[in-house]
């Protein structure tokens, strides 16, 4: 009897865990879109790990949205990326690059998800008291298996076709930054080569972001229009834009909003690059006059 009770009382509390999980993810999807990621039916939260001074624990929340059971094995990968923003799988680090995979434990490595179902990972710090000051990187990556089909009940293969028939299954995976930093780490970034364009799909400001220092940054690019007059009216914004150590510059595009009462050709662009945690703090400003 006892032991019923039990088992009732620990399926209540998953159905309420597995519950708290996906309000979490929906309230933070309304409020704070910026630390979701998504691809697929697999949602992550937070979108990046950082360890810290004596931070030596983490989790991520893993949730399932869709409609079909699925599994994911949990691994982590080595990324560079170069000066477009785009991501290389690489296997040796570069030149001031160092790998955070052999100090980090992730568990599980592989978990099964039902629809509507959430689960923990937790990451944990190890074997880091003899490391170096600097600042250890690699990628957490999540992929998705591929469903499997049984034969039974497969439909048989006319005869008299002789083609081979190939079918491709996309393979869905998402990649969360694991960070570590050790020693005190610092990093100083500009704006460079702005220039405003007229392309196809509107109006594009273009800039460069010049990166120095023993750390990566991360933050969020506002831009602005300020008038002859000074009206200001926001035009821009984008979350989450990385330059990783030891990358020292990144090219990047921002497309303008079109609103009737802006003349991009008078005036000028405020440009900020801030950070909005572990509170918000500007890293970058520039102008561009028109």
């Amino acid at each position: 009897m006892y032991s019923t009770y039990l088992n009732h009382r620990n399926h209540i509390q998953k159905i309420f865990t597995q519950i708290f999980f996906l309000l979490i993810f929906l309230i933070a999807n309304f409020i704070f879109s910026a630390k979701i990621f998504a691809q697929g039916d697999l949602l992550v939260i937070p979108r990046r790990v950082v360890f810290e001074g004596t931070k030596k624990t983490q989790e991520l929340n893993l949730a399932n949205t869709g409609k079909d059971t699925s599994t994911y094995i949990i691994s982590f990968i080595q990324i560079r990326m170069n000066a477009n923003g785009k991501f290389e799988n690489i296997t040796v680090p570069d030149s001031g690059q160092y790998f955070a995979d052999p100090y980090i434990r992730c568990y599980p490595r592989k978990v099964t998800l039902a629809p509507n179902e959430a689960q923990t990972v937790k990451l944990q710090v190890v074997k880091s008291n003899s490391l170096l000051p600097g600042e250890y990187r690699s990628h957490l990556y999540f992929r998705a298996v591929p469903k499997e089909k049984g034969l039974l009940g497969s439909p048989e293969l006319p005869q008299q076709d002789s083609t081979i028939s190939v079918k491709l299954t996309p393979i869905f995976g998402i990649t969360v930054p694991v960070i570590l930093h050790v020693g005190n780490l610092s990093s100083q970034v500009n704006l460079s080569d702005l220039s405003l364009h007229q392309e196809n799909n509107g109006t594009v400001l273009k800039m460069t972001f010049n990166r120095s220092g023993n750390m990566s940054v991360y933050g969020d690019l506002t831009v602005n229009h300020i008038s002859n007059t000074g009206v200001v009216t926001p035009v821009g914004y984008v979350r989450g834009i990385a330059i990783y150590s030891p990358s020292s510059l990144r090219n990047f595009n921002v497309g303008l909003k079109r609103k009737d009462n802006i003349d991009y050709r008078s005036g000028k662009l405020s440009v900020i690059y801030k950070t909005q945690l572990p509170k918000t703090a500007e890293i970058a400003k520039a102008e561009l006059i028109l």
